[in-house]
């Protein structure tokens, strides 16, 4: 198609903001997700609650379930509109994660409970090997994500 006889590109309303890097799968590089992940929020004037959460959650599974020796996980935040999208990428696409109730005595066990309750929506999505993202999706506007405990 002739470029003169294209309109212009269609344009988004809002910008799409993006914040990517990778971490070391140690306790000190999921330390480092939820700090830094909480730095961009606060510079892109969102609220950091419950996101700090869900990234701390999910970056502490990916130095857990999903370390592989020499391997970086990856943080991604980014949002769209009013909807707040964190992914966290790993390199054990073979162990996929499931919520499970954790034994009451238990000391772990309840991340993925935490991150289902605090998310407006969560999911795992396969990558190229060996790789999988575990998502979860916050709104960012005034009604924002659910509360942590529901209104009487």
């Amino acid at each position: 198609m002739n470029q003169e006889s294209r309109g212009p590109a269609p344009r988004l309303a809002t910008p799409v903001r993006n914040f990517s890097l990778q971490l070391s799968p140690t306790p000190r590089g999921a330390r480092l997700a939820r700090l830094l992940a909480t730095e961009q929020l606060r510079t892109w004037g969102l609220p950091s609650h419950p996101a700090e959460l869900i990234v701390g959650e999910l970056a502490a599974n990916a130095v857990t379930h999903g370390r592989v020796s020499g391997r970086d996980f990856r943080l991604l935040l980014y949002v769209v509109g009013d909807t707040l999208r964190i992914e966290v990428t790993d390199t054990r696409g073979d162990r996929l994660p499931c919520p499970q109730q954790a034994a009451p005595d238990a000391e772990s066990g309840r991340g993925l409970l935490l991150v289902e309750a605090l998310a407006d929506r969560w999911g795992v999505v396969p990558g190229l090997p060996p790789r999988k993202t575990v998502w979860a999706e916050v709104g960012t506007g005034p009604t924002g994500s659910r509360p942590l405990v529901p209104p009487r």
